[in-house]
Formats: structure tokens, C-alpha cells, sequence
């Protein structure tokens, strides 16, 4: 493992002291900028602009909102190995370099510690920003370990694997020792989150337009539900549990999957290329990452209308939330 490197790097625009202000605001990875942008949910404003390493992917605020952490996938034949840990509220940028793990992508931060995966390695590690260390890493031996969801007690963790058509539920036993359990679920299996309640993992693929419901404690498919999608990219749960929001890539709308019925309640066009979801904490809007139009939808989860669209940057994907 390469010795982690610090990078400073200055923010433009105005400063992110602003952020945590007036109920939150919205930050979005542009890829094509290689930048993290720090936008006014109501307004548009962008108010920030950081710049991170090449191709950034997906984004994660730390528990305290004091961080975001952005995985820098890399482009074309150059595979990334870094990860971009802004500080907020001081302008600063850690470059982490986690080599020879290369292709970071899914983050999930939890427990004081950023897990990842490295889609190049076959693996998942976990980074603590207090040693800045990587303390911790499992070969899922999976292709493409591309997402990650860390359970409550830290004691499971679900990645989804998109050329193995799985997904693995990686445990902690009593002795300390973690083991793998791979799930077989949808062709192409991108976009996974936990229902509110922690109980289910919903996974969507990406080739079958299929989604599937596991039973989180005993990795068991409950369910596996038609949602009809071309190419979806991102599943994410509202807070209240009723709804299931995909974003489908080739067709350029939100699907929306009723969780008690498990059907498609609605579809909603966003615009071309739609990626990155992100629902606020209060679960009254939606932000769809429209990456061929560089473009945010908003999309009020009330009325299912979309009521305005933001313009972050070139290439807009991950997306997270800084109270």
C-alpha cells in the first residue's frame, strides 16, 4: 500500500462557510470538470467549485458534515487510485492515495471510517480519516464491485457487482473474521440502497430492468420486481419507505416503484442520461443528475412534477447532502 499523500488544493467562487446555513445544501461531482460543486438547493447558486482528481464518481459526507469524500474513478485506459477528502469548512483537500487499489468508485461512510470499493481490485477497504490509514480491506473477488452499503452495526456489508450479476453480503462473525456470501440477483446489478428500516437491500439491474428486494439479516432474495427500466444506474428508498426512485439511463426518466405493491407506480422524464439520485432528509425533493444535459432535475416528490432544473457543471453524477 502506497503511503497516502496530502494534496492542498483552493476552493473558488465564495466560501464553503456557507454551507450547513438555512436547512442544507446540495453537492454535486461533475465529472467532466473533475470538480466538486457546492450548490443553493432553492436558488441554483452555485456557491463553491473544489477541485478533486480525474473523473470523480460518487460522493459522501462524513457523519459530522465536517467532510466530503469523492472517489476519482479515472478515465479511459488511466485508472484512478485516489480519493478527495474536502474539508467543508477550511478549503483543504486530502488526496488520498489508496494503490496499488485502483478504479474507486461506491463509497459509504460509517462509524467514523469511508468504505469503497476498488472496481479495479475486486475489493472493498475502509479508510480512517483519524489515522489516515486504510485499516481494512476484503477481496470480493466479484467483477466490478462497484457500490457499497455498510449496515447499522457494522457488521455487514452489501456491494453490488456488476459483471457478476450479484450481490455480496460480506459479514462479520463473532470471532472477528469476516466471510462472503454471494446473491444472485438481476443482469447487471449497479444501483443498491437499504430500506429505511435496514432490513431490505434493493438492487437494480442494469440489463434485465429487474430489481431485487434481499432480506438484509439472512441474505435470502424476498423479491424480485419487473420495474421495466432500460439501463438503470441508481436505486434509492424515500425516507418514509414508500418509494423506490431509479434512474434510467437510456430512456432519460425516474422510475418509481411503489414499495408496498412492489409495481411501477409512475415514470417521470428528467432528461438525457439521467445518474446520480439523491433524495433530501426531510424526503420533500429529489435531485436526478441528468449527465447528457448537464442538468439537475428537481423533482418535487409531493406533486411527481419536475419543478426546475440546476446547472452545477459538465457532467454531473454523485451527489450528497451537507446539512
Amino acid at each position: 500500500m502506497k503511503r497516502l499523500l496530502f494534496v492542498a488544493v483552493g476552493v473558488a467562487v465564495l466560501t464553503t462557510s456557507a454551507v450547513g446555513q438555512r436547512g442544507g445544501h446540495l453537492l454535486v461531482l461533475n465529472k467532466e470538470d473533475a470538480q466538486l460543486a457546492i450548490v443553493e438547493p432553492d436558488s441554483g447558486s452555485v456557491l463553491a467549485r473544489v477541485p478533486t482528481g480525474d473523473q470523480p464518481h460518487e460522493l459522501v459526507v462524513s457523519a459530522d458534515g465536517k467532510y466530503a469524500f469523492a472517489s476519482n474513478y479515472g478515465g479511459g485506459a488511466a485508472p484512478g487510485h485516489t480519493i478527495s477528502m474536502i474539508d467543508l469548512a477550511h478549503k483543504e483537500v486530502r488526496r488520498i492515495d489508496v494503490a496499488p487499489l485502483s478504479r474507486p468508485h461506491g463509497l459509504d461512510f460509517a462509524g467514523g471510517r469511508l468504505y469503497f470499493t476498488a472496481e479495479g481490485s475486486k475489493a472493498i477497504a475502509r479508510y480512517d480519516p483519524a489515522a489516515n490509514k486504510i485499516d481494512w480491506q476484503f477481496e470480493t473477488g466479484q467483477q466490478t464491485t462497484h457500490m457499497v452499503i455498510v449496515a447499522r452495526d457494522l457488521k455487514s456489508i452489501f456491494t453490488s457487482n456488476i459483471g457478476s450479476d450479484s450481490v455480496s453480503k460480506i459479514k462479520q462473525g463473532a470471532d472477528g473474521r469476516w466471510t462472503q456470501t454471494t446473491i444472485a440477483v438481476g443482469k447487471g446489478p449497479e444501483g443498491i440502497d437499504f430500506s429505511p428500516n435496514g432490513r431490505e437491500v434493493w438492487s437494480a439491474g442494469s440489463r434485465d430492468g429487474s430489481v431485487v428486494v434481499i432480506d438484509a439479516a439472512s441474505g435470502s432474495v424476498a423479491a424480485r420486481i419487473d420495474a421495466g427500466t432500460k439501463r438503470s444506474n441508481r436505486i434509492k428508498l424515500t425516507p418514509d419507505a414508500k418509494f423506490a426512485l431509479i434512474s434510467d439511463i437510456d430512456t432519460g426518466e425516474l422510475v418509481v416503484v411503489d414499495v408496498p405493491s412492489r409495481k411501477v407506480a409512475r415514470r417521470i422524464a428528467v432528461g438525457k442520461q439521467p445518474e446520480g439520485v439523491l433524495i433530501t432528509p426531510d424526503g420533500s425533493r429529489a435531485f436526478v443528475a441528468a449527465n447528457g444535459d448537464n442538468k439537475i432535475a428537481v423533482v418535487d416528490l409531493k406533486t411527481w412534477q419536475v419543478t426546475r432544473t440546476l446547472s452545477p457543471g459538465t457532467g454531473p453524477d454523485g451527489m450528497a447532502w451537507a446539512n
